[in-house]
């Protein structure tokens, strides 16, 4: 049932960031993530292999009158094809983890997002899971970390908390009227992390196959790393498309040159 401060007579805000939850454990941590999201307008939930049967009572109870975030929630086997529409996408977690990456807060963050969507972009948020966080490999596919100024002390967050935050980094960067300089349209649009997530194995491939990691014990810190050079880059599609196929001809050697055909003389009419 929905609690005090919901009012059904208002029409309700959608929209925003899409927020992805990898691995979450527990049905009821969703449940209060659902009622976060709403709490600030988000209405696009990714969960990317959670646990077992989910959507049970007891999630929707946690929602407190935000299940329809809950029923319109997309699960995914993976995290590349979670974010593979979007075309910017923050990692939440409280250090930086070597990567060599632009850190925000929320304060920074908000702002940018709404410019990126108000650009047609489709931004997302990256949330691990509630004992260890997100890896060093799910990182490296964002582009950007999103942190919080929390007591250094004692940084440890809930789930719900955690999407809380931006959610409310999002809302209150709606009086933002200015679009940022990097949100005016550009001639090619951003590349979807589909294309980056394909380019990028079609890469590490090519390179794998030439012995570029060595030793090999050494090739996800490696992969990593390339990565976040080419994520630094915010390469549109047409980025993408010309790099990919600048490898592509240095793999496969220079395309055979095209001969044009002769054309014959027409036959003259008989006399």
């Amino acid at each position: 049932m929905p609690g005090a401060g919901t009012d059904r007579t208002r029409p309700a805000l959608s929209g925003g960031p899409v927020v992805i939850l990898v691995e979450p454990q527990l049905g009821e941590n969703i449940g209060m993530t659902a009622r976060a999201m709403a709490n600030f307008g988000l209405s696009e939930m990714r969960l990317v292999r959670p646990r077992g049967n989910w959507l049970h009572q007891k999630t929707r109870a946690a929602a407190a009158g935000a299940e329809y975030v809950l029923d319109g929630a997309q699960v995914f086997a993976s995290l590349a094809e979670a974010m593979a529409d979007l075309h910017f996408v923050y990692a939440t977690t409280a250090r930086e983890r070597g990567q060599g990456k632009d850190v925000v807060g929320p304060a920074e963050a908000g702002p940018a997002m709404r410019a990126r969507v108000a650009a047609g972009e489709k931004v997302g948020i990256l949330f691990g899971r509630e004992r260890t966080g997100l890896e060093n490999d799910d990182i490296s596919l964002a582009d950007a970390i999103l942190t919080y100024p929390v007591n250094p002390a004692y940084a440890s967050l809930n789930l719900a908390q955690a999407v809380l935050l931006a959610g409310y980094a999002w809302q209150a960067a709606a009086a933002a009227a200015e679009p940022l300089p990097f949100a005016k349209k550009e001639k090619w649009p951003p590349a979807t992390r589909e294309a980056v997530l394909s380019f990028f194995d079609y890469l590490e491939d090519q390179l794998a196959t030439r012995g570029f990691f060595r030793p090999p014990h050494k090739r996800p810190n490696m992969s990593r790393n390339l990565r976040n050079m080419f994520h630094r880059m915010s390469m549109s599609e047409q980025d993408v498309r010309t790099i990919r196929g600048m490898i592509v001809r240095l793999v496969e050697g220079p395309r055979e040159p095209q001969t044009k055909k002769r054309l014959k003389p027409a036959k003259k009419a008989d006399d």
